[in-house]
C-alpha cells in the first residue's frame, strides 16, 4: 500500500518572530517579493523594516490587488522576474497566501500568516479564483512552503473571531483523519503538481498523520478556551501558542497527510446559502463536523463533547449561528447535492454516500445543536 506525507521544510514560531524574517530570506539570497494587503503590511511595518535593516535584504513590494486569480499571478511572476526577487514571501491571511505558493511554484517560499484563521499556511495547495472572486480550481505543487514563520504577537493582536474560526477548521481535522482512515483513501499528500485534473498514483495517509490529527483534537480541547481568552486580551500565552500551533501546523498535516471526509465537504455545500457567505471557512466546517458526526451516527458523549467545545469557544452549532434562520427542504436536498458531486472528499467517508442521508445529517445536526444550545442557555 502506497501511503504519502508532505509538510514544510522549517516551521518556526515564536513571539515578534517576523524580526527574524531577513535571516530566511537571506538563505535565498537578498530580495524578496513580498505579497501581502496594504493593511497586513501596515500592521507589521515596524519589523519589516528592522528585519530589512538588519539583514540587509530587500522586500520587493508587489501591489498584491487581493484576488489569487491567473492573470494576478502572472503579472506578480512577471515582477519577481523583472526585480531579481530570489524567493516569495506570501505575509497575510488566505488569499496573499494561496497568491504567494502560486508565484513561488513550490520554489524558494516563505509564509507568514498574520491570523491563524485556516490550516492553509503549511500546505502545498491553493485556489484559484477568477478576477472577479468565483472559485476557478485547486492548484497542488511539488512541495509544501520552504518556511512558514508564525509571529504570536501579530496574531494576538488580530480580531479573536479569527482564531476561533481556526479552531472551527482544526476541530474537524481528527474527524475526518480518522474517517479517511478507515477507508483507506487518498490524501492531498499524494498530489502532484498541477491542477486536480493532473492527479495521479494516489496514495493513503500515514500513522504519524493520524497521530498529529489525534493530538489537534486533544489541545483543542485542553487550550482552546484559555487560547480564546489570552486573544480576547491581545496577550501571548503558553495556551494560544498552543493553539496557533494547533490551528496551523496540527490541523494542516493532518488534513494534507491524513485526509478530509465529510465536514470540509459539507462546507462546500452550505456555501451555497447567502446566509453563509459573512461566515468565516472554520465556522462553517464546525457546523460541518457536527453534520459529519451525525452522518457517522458517533457516540452522544462524543457528539455532546464537540458541543461543548463549540459554545465554550464561540463556534457555531446550528444552521442559524452561520446565517441561516429558515431552510427549505428544496435548499437542503440542493446543499448535499453540492456535498456530494464526485470530487468532493465526503466520498473518503468510510460507508456509501447518499444526498438524502447527508441532507438528513444536515438537518438533524441543525436541531440536535439547537436543543442542546437552548438546555445550556436555560441551564
Amino acid at each position: 500500500m502506497r501511503k504519502a506525507f508532505i509538510s514544510p521544510t522549517k516551521y518556526v514560531q515564536g513571539e515578534d518572530e517576523l524580526l527574524n524574517l531577513g535571516y530566511f530570506v537571506n538563505s535565498f539570497g537578498s530580495s524578496a517579493l513580498l505579497i501581502a494587503h496594504p493593511e497586513d503590511v501596515k500592521r507589521v511595518k515596524d519589523k519589516l523594516e528592522a528585519t530589512a535593516a538588519k539583514f540587509n535584504i530587500t522586500f520587493v513590494e508587489s501591489g498584491f490587488k487581493g484576488e489569487c486569480s491567473r492573470q494576478e499571478v502572472a503579472r506578480l511572476q512577471e515582477i519577481a522576474a523583472e526585480k531579481g526577487c530570489t524567493c516569495t514571501i506570501g505575509l497575510g491571511g488566505g488569499k496573499a497566501i494561496d497568491a504567494a505558493k502560486c508565484v513561488a511554484q513550490g520554489e524558494a517560499l516563505i509564509i507568514c500568516p498574520t491570523i491563524a484563521a485556516t490550516d492553509a499556511p503549511t500546505s502545498h495547495s491553493a485556489v484559484l479564483y477568477t478576477p472577479d472572486g468565483a472559485f476557478d480550481d485547486y492548484a497542488y505543487f511539488k512541495q509544501s512552503p520552504s518556511v512558514v514563520l508564525v509571529d504570536t504577537t501579530v496574531i494576538a493582536n488580530a480580531p479573536t473571531r479569527f482564531l476561533v474560526a481556526g479552531m472551527g477548521d482544526a476541530l474537524s481535522t481528527y474527524f475526518e483523519a480518522r474517517a479517511t482512515s478507515k477507508s483507506y483513501s487518498r490524501v492531498n499528500a499524494s498530489l502532484p503538481m498541477g491542477t486536480r485534473e493532473g492527479y495521479c498514483s494516489p496514495a493513503v495517509g500515514t500513522n504519524a498523520a493520524l497521530a498529529l490529527a489525534t493530538l489537534c483534537y486533544e489541545m483543542l480541547l485542553k487550550d482552546g478556551a484559555k487560547a480564546k481568552i489570552a486573544s480576547d486580551c491581545n496577550m501571548v500565552t503558553q495556551a494560544l501558542e498552543n493553539i496557533v500551533e494547533t490551528n496551523i501546523l496540527l490541523s494542516g498535516l493532518g488534513f494534507e497527510s491524513a485526509g478530509l471526509g465529510g465536514a470540509h465537504a459539507i462546507h462546500d455545500g452550505l456555501t451555497i446559502l447567502e446566509g453563509t457567505h459573512s461566515f468565516y471557512h472554520g465556522e462553517k466546517v464546525a457546523f460541518g463536523t457536527l453534520a459529519q458526526l451525525v452522518l457517522e451516527n458517533a457516540p452522544t458523549e462524543e457528539l455532546h463533547q464537540v458541543l461543548d467545545f463549540c459554545l465554550e469557544v464561540g463556534l457555531p452549532v446550528c444552521l442559524a449561528d452561520i446565517g441561516v434562520d429558515h431552510i427549505t427542504t428544496e435548499e437542503l436536498l440542493q446543499v448535499a447535492e453540492k456535498a456530494c458531486i464526485p470530487e468532493e472528499s465526503i466520498h473518503s467517508m468510510p460507508f456509501p454516500i447518499t444526498v438524502k442521508e447527508v441532507a438528513a445529517a444536515i438537518a438533524t445536526a441543525d436541531r440536535i445543536g439547537q436543543d442542546y444550545k437552548a438546555r445550556r442557555e436555560a441551564q
